[in-house]
């Protein structure tokens, strides 16, 4: 007789031998013309680049301004990759929102930026907070980024993530709109969430 089947748990993935990416396979796509849109890879996984927002575009313009003025235009970067270092080296290779590098730009002439020479990683989330949050904190405390931070438009908020250890990030702070917060790097150069994020 029939019976009622127990229900599987959905940890991990159902999928059977699905494809983890390397670097080294998609630099290959890009050379053959198989890769043409833009793309990160991110734990083994192909994603794409969509459109922004325009919510988001505004916090890129904002985030540019007050970077490039605080670091110099040599020390930032934006929607561009990094290298990391660590376990996820082979199958990771973001493209964050903003990095602040400790050393110039044009020191990377010939390969992109490691994650020893990141100060700080700004990730914007209009859609993919949860995403953010997670895989991608991982990635970036495994690779020993020292400050990494979510601007979380619809929530009106931004998160730092500090103190790598063991794979994660030891202090999360979530700071309001009406907070000031400041990078480890400049701690007396603080500045307002809201001035961060889009007019409300």
């Amino acid at each position: 007789m029939p019976r009622i089947a127990e229900p599987i748990a959905s940890e991990g993935r159902a999928t059977p031998h699905p494809v983890r990416w390397t670097r080294q396979k998609c630099r290959a796509m890009v050379d053959q013309g198989i890769l043409t849109e833009r793309f990160e890879l991110i734990d083994g996984e192909i994603i794409s680049k969509m459109g922004q927002k325009r919510a988001h575009a505004i916090v890129i313009i904002r985030l540019t301004a007050w970077l490039v003025a605080l670091f110099g235009p040599e020390f930032v970067q934006f929607q561009l990759p990094v290298l990391l270092t660590g376990p996820d080296a082979d199958t990771s290779e973001p493209e964050p929102d903003a990095v602040v590098l400790s050393r110039p730009a044009t020191d990377f002439l010939d390969e992109s930026p490691n994650s020893s020479a990141v100060l700080l990683v700004i990730e914007v989330a209009d859609t993919t907070l949860r995403f953010d949050r997670t895989t991608k904190a991982g990635i970036y405390a495994r690779a020993g980024i020292a400050e990494y931070w979510v601007v979380d438009i619809e929530g009106r908020q931004v998160f730092a993530h500090r103190g790598p250890a063991k794979g994660a990030y030891a202090d999360v702070v979530a700071y309001a709109e009406s907070d000031e917060i400041a990078p480890v790097a400049r701690p007396s150069s603080p500045i307002r969430v809201s001035e961060i994020l889009p007019p409300s």
